[in-house]
């Protein structure tokens, strides 16, 4: 890949990357659209489609600056909420509206705290074999499953086909957004600034309280997860950004505090 680099323009190269990245997909596709469950969920996503046309939504974040916002104000709006966000839950006083999560640590490591849940789900395909074990006690509905993958950068406007992930649940929240229909989407808890620092992707192992989220046990001591990318993020905030452009919609940023600079600011109160 290096050689291919440094001899190809730009262009071409993408196109050689994206037929790599195809052909490495297609031992995924059968069960990825063919497996029960699957078609199961490319059904139930069929129902979402434009189901909130012209509405809003806020997608929540996990940041620290969750701390400093209003969330009482949210009770009665469409909320997608992220990853661990139901820790949040029992202060608010109510649930997000929908729960997103994709990466394979957090599901892997909460399946059965997230299968409990009683609201819809939209879970990454790869992540359904840790919903085949769990215990019969455990009351729970399968999760909608959506086909992630993590090459091949596009924007999804329909996602019951391949969804791209971006480098974080926050670019597959969009896209599931567009798909509803939403015509305003809201970023709140989005601050794209993590006092843990290191190579994008890298699993650690979390040693103490997490100083990157709303609370200290986000990714508790013990706890497995990734470190972020940031600009992998932002590439995939960027497209969002343009394709809801284009469609007449908008994406705006009411985290406070917030260093993301993808989507224009707006105040947070003044939504309401």
């Amino acid at each position: 890949m290096q050689t291919l680099k440094s001899t190809l323009p730009s262009a071409l190269l993408q196109i050689v990357k994206n037929t790599y990245d195809a052909i490495r997909r297609v031992p995924e596709l059968p069960a990825a659209y063919l497996h029960p469950w699957r078609r199961e969920s490319i059904r139930r996503l069929a129902a979402f489609k434009d189901a909130h046309k012209g509405q809003r939504a806020f997608i929540i974040g996990n940041g620290p600056s969750l701390n400093q916002t209003d969330l009482s104000k949210l009770k009665d709006e469409f909320t997608f909420g992220l990853n661990r966000i139901y820790l949040l839950f029992p202060r608010l006083g109510f649930s997000a509206t929908y729960l997103v999560s994709i990466n394979d640590l957090v599901i892997e490591q909460c399946a059965q705290e997230m299968a409990a849940l009683p609201l819809p789900k939209f879970f990454a395909w790869r992540s359904h074999r840790h919903f085949q074990n769990l215990p019969p006690t455990t009351n729970h509905q399968l999760p909608t499953f959506l086909y992630t993958t993590y090459t091949g950068p596009r924007f999804a406007r329909d996602v019951r086909g391949r969804v791209w992930e971006g480098a974080t649940v926050t670019n597959v929240a969009l896209q599931l957004a567009f798909h509803m229909g939403f015509q305003q989407v809201i970023l709140i808890g989005v601050d794209h600034n993590f006092a843990s620092k290191g190579e994008a992707n890298k699993t650690v192992v979390s040693t103490g309280d997490d100083p990157n989220h709303f609370s200290a046990d986000y990714f508790g001591k013990g706890f497995r997860w990734q470190l972020p990318d940031l600009d992998t993020s932002e590439l995939g905030y960027t497209l969002a950004r343009e394709a809801y452009r284009k469609a007449g919609r908008e994406v705006l940023d009411a985290t406070i505090g917030g260093k993301l600079t993808i989507f224009p600011k707006v105040d947070y109160d003044s939504l309401f």
